[in-house]
């Protein structure tokens, strides 16, 4: 049986979390299933995803997810980061919503795709909605890099992602993309 905790750590954005599953079995490796970016304070992080993942909190963490965590930090302080290799679980969300994460986490830092290009990628052109709306609903942000998804044109579109528009800028200004307006943020 798979349990879900949680913890909370500090970042240059603010305290994030970041919500696991474990099978409790030493041989396997905990799945990352949520992601909670800062949130106005602390305990609102904490509030939010208590409420939104559940699960106990801890400071107990596992080897993997003490290394995800310092890849977050690093990846925050400008040492851009590849998370493919971060186990994920991704069992809570449809497999549309997982075929468009699949092909989001292929997206590079430092480059952005379109949400149409990523419908056209899908096999899907003429779904750019449904791939946006994939994305607000994405558990996992950072890891999966949904902020690297523009509209059309390079415009910055939506983020659902606690901080907006100033997040998806901020991350995007670390990250040294490449966006049309993007505004210079110290990293």
């Amino acid at each position: 049986m798979k349990r879900a905790a949680y913890c909370l750590f500090e970042t240059p954005l603010g305290v994030c979390g970041l919500g696991w599953l474990d099978t409790g079995d030493s041989r396997t490796i905990p799945a990352v299933a949520f992601l909670q970016l800062p949130e106005a304070t602390p305990q609102d992080t904490g509030q939010r995803i208590a409420q939104e993942f559940g699960g106990s909190r801890t400071n107990k963490l596992p080897l993997a997810i003490t290394q995800v965590i310092q890849k977050i930090g690093r990846h925050l302080r400008g040492e851009l980061q590849d998370f493919r290799d971060v186990p994920l679980n991704l069992c809570a969300v449809g497999p549309f919503d997982q075929q468009v994460y699949r092909a989001t986490l292929q997206i590079p830092a430092g480059e952005t795709r379109s949400y149409g290009e990523l419908a056209k990628a899908l096999g899907r052109p003429g779904q750019a909605r449904a791939v946006g709306q994939a994305l607000a609903r994405n558990p996992i942000p950072i890891i999966i890099p949904c902020h690297r998804v523009v509209a059309a044109g390079g415009r910055f579109g939506g983020f659902s992602a606690p901080g907006a528009l100033l997040t998806k800028t901020k991350l995007l200004a670390i990250e040294k993309a490449k966006v049309a307006g993007l505004l210079a943020f110290p990293a």
